[in-house]
């Protein structure tokens, strides 16, 4: 939230504050611009939904020259995996509270609508869906990390 003045009443009081984000979060609002006389407020939020990932293939890579005999079959292996990318910089929250469960483990299998992950941006946390089915085989980002824009946070096997 970025304000021109402190909030001491009125639009601006806490309470009405925290109505705005509601509403915000009810009507899927990416910002809301209130002015009171002088007095003006602004607040953005991300959302999850304009800022879908895309799943990436993932190249296999290049052998390397002195390898062992595993070594390229486990390239073979992982070529058909895919990334679930962040979508925005932020704060990577494997978790929905300090005490739960992650939403997404190795071994899990999720669908479309499976929420991964939260990315918190400037104070709004951002559920991030997985957008396709498969078999997390690893959790590339640590809780409380933080993330770039396109970065890999999960492989998925969509075989799986």
């Amino acid at each position: 939230m970025a304000k021109s003045e402190p909030a001491t009443g009125g639009v601006f009081d806490l309470d009405r504050l925290r109505q705005l984000i509601e509403l915000m979060k009810e009507h899927e609002l990416s910002e809301i611009d209130l002015r009171e006389g002088e007095k003006q407020i602004q607040m953005k939020r991300g959302s999850a939904v304009a800022y879908a990932p895309a799943p990436m293939p993932v190249a296999a890579a290049p052998a390397p020259v002195a390898s062992s005999a595993a070594a390229p079959s486990a390239a073979a292996e992982d070529s058909h995996l895919v990334t679930i990318n962040s979508p925005m910089v932020g704060t990577f929250y494997a978790k929905p509270k300090p005490d739960s469960e992650n939403f997404a483990k190795v071994g899990d299998h999720i669908g479309e609508e499976s929420v991964v992950c939260i990315i918190e941006a400037m104070k709004v946390f951002n559920e991030i869906k997985a957008e396709m089915t498969g078999k997390i085989v690893a959790v590339l980002a640590k809780n409380e990390d933080p993330v770039e824009y396109g970065q890999p946070l999960f492989k998925v096997d969509p075989r799986g």
